[in-house]
């Protein structure tokens, strides 16, 4: 195996390393509302569950030359967010999300997709993914960078206050289908990946 010092490479080479290594990556579409109502909209592969109890995910926004993104910035303003789950239904429309948009343009609109209400919270969510959460923001946390330039990242945790899960996709009694879900998850470069085969391993006692 070759051993690569990442302090001795850029931050641009350690993340095509990361993005290549750590794979698949599930994606979430994060919606967010801006101080002027304009809903935001983008894909973020650097996301996870971090609790059960409480429901916890976390989503890292990179930020672009040391300034936040608006999702960080209306997430952190807001304190809410919603989290819509990647599915193969709408990854076109959530491709096109990501491109880069002033803050007075919503890419929900852009996009084509739909603006959904939310129940717990102000932040509309959109109604293409099969799965989205309601989400309260429990945490912000700045991480990364260095002195000068300040930090690289800013880190949401959000607490679940809400499921929306399609007939479709659940059973009724807690388990979701994740055929039925056809997940996207995020590999390298421009490249996305379906579920594929699905195998059993059972857990030692």
């Amino acid at each position: 195996m070759v051993m690569i010092d990442p302090s001795a490479l850029s931050a641009r080479d350690n993340y095509k390393l990361l993005i290549g290594s750590i794979i698949p990556r599930p994606i979430a579409l994060v919606t967010t509302l801006s101080d002027q109502g304009v809903l935001n909209a983008a894909p973020f592969s650097f996301f996870n569950i971090v609790s059960s109890n409480p429901p916890l995910v976390s989503v890292s926004v990179q930020r672009k030359n040391g300034e936040r993104k608006d999702t960080a910035r209306n997430a952190i303003g807001k304190g809410q967010f919603v989290v819509h789950i990647a599915d193969e239904s709408f990854l076109e429309a959530m491709n096109a999300t990501a491109a880069s948009l002033p803050p007075e343009e919503s890419e929900v609109q852009a996009a084509g997709l739909t603006l959904v209400s939310s129940q717990r919270i102000e932040v509309p969510g959109v109604a293409e993914p099969r799965i989205r959460m309601e989400c309260l923001l429990e945490q912000a946390l700045e991480l990364g960078g260095d002195a000068e330039g300040g930090p690289a990242c800013d880190l949401l945790i959000g607490r679940v206050v809400a499921y929306h899960i399609a007939d479709s996709v659940y059973d009724g009694d807690g388990h979701i289908d994740p055929r039925k879900l056809q997940p996207v998850s995020r590999l390298a470069g421009h490249d996305y990946a379906g579920l594929g085969d699905i195998f059993t391993v059972e857990r030692p006692l």
